[in-house]
């Protein structure tokens, strides 16, 4: 099968996505081309089965227009340029975030987001675009905080983790909490979709729910640091967010514990995380030179 990749395979997720892709055989084209650029992707695309959309912006910091244009803007013309290249099969990676958080359980593909996180660009801008990507057909992936080598940007995720393995992290929201999953799963898991996955549906791509305490404690130990301990209330981030003190969006996130299922793509895929400690160790060694 021959596919093409968008991003050049350089992103986080992306680069990952090519290996998986090319160790079980595939013929892939990761030549970047701007989303933007409806002609070059055309060109790219001739002569493709498939079509993995994995380039997205992923930023709590850009500014609306930039996050619209990338994310919604490039997914436009990036489906456009498949159905004039006669691309049939397309997966697009999404976010868990346009699944939920859901209040007191967690959330699967058939839920959406709270309201109020809608306010936050990133996952707005994500989910008009997976709107566009279910309505030309194509399978979507929905992964939840991938960790793990590689993540050289870094993406929040990645600043999150270098935070607290560097020992800049000293607080946190005891109340909220993540599904946090290994990177190599999350590429096998758009393998599998593409394999598998059926046309207009949404598969989470997960693997463990933590607590935030309890993820940044881990993270911690695996860097030789001592632990975040100071418990910080949703209102008081609220109040530091107000103050420009912390990010005002990565706040609002944090009001519920983001916990997701995938229950649906072990069902339909064969999905199948592994344990979430050697990521973290990778990711730790990634962020800290190797240094303990």
């Amino acid at each position: 099968m021959r596919i093409y990749v968008t991003g050049g395979g350089i992103g986080f997720v992306g680069g990952h996505v090519v290996r998986v892709l090319r160790e079980r055989g595939a013929d892939v084209r990761d030549e970047f081309v701007d989303v933007l650029d409806g002609p070059r992707l055309e060109r790219a695309m001739q002569g493709c089965d498939a079509l993995v959309h994995v380039a997205a912006l992923y930023s709590y910091d850009a500014a609306e227009a930039a996050l619209a244009r990338v994310n919604i803007d490039g997914t436009r013309t990036v489906l456009a340029a498949a159905a004039r290249a006669g691309v049939r099969r397309i997966v697009h990676t999404s976010t868990a975030g346009t699944c939920g958080p859901v209040a007191g359980r967690p959330a699967t593909e058939r839920d959406g987001p709270p309201a109020w996180e809608l306010r936050v660009p990133y996952k707005r801008t994500k989910l008009e675009a997976e709107k566009l990507a279910l309505a030309a057909g194509a399978v979507v992936v929905n992964p939840t905080t991938p960790v793990g080598e590689g993540d050289t940007g870094p993406t929040p995720t990645g600043r999150m983790v270098a935070g607290v393995a560097r020992g800049r992290y000293r607080a946190y929201v005891p109340t909220t909490g993540l599904n946090v999953v290994d990177v190599h799963d999350v590429a096998l898991g758009h393998a599998l979709a593409l394999e598998r996955g059926r046309a207009g549906e949404r598969y989470l791509l997960g693997g463990v729910d933590l607590w935030l305490g309890d993820l940044f404690a881990t993270i911690a130990q695996l860097a030789g640091r001592p632990r975040p301990r100071i418990r910080v209330p949703y209102a008081a981030a609220q109040v530091a967010a107000a103050l420009g003190l912390v990010n005002r969006d990565e706040v609002r996130l944090a009001r519920l514990p983001m916990f997701f299922s995938s229950a649906k793509a072990a069902r339909e895929l064969g999905y199948s995380p592994g344990p979430i400690e050697p990521a973290l160790r990778r990711a730790v060694a990634g962020a800290t030179g190797g240094l303990r």
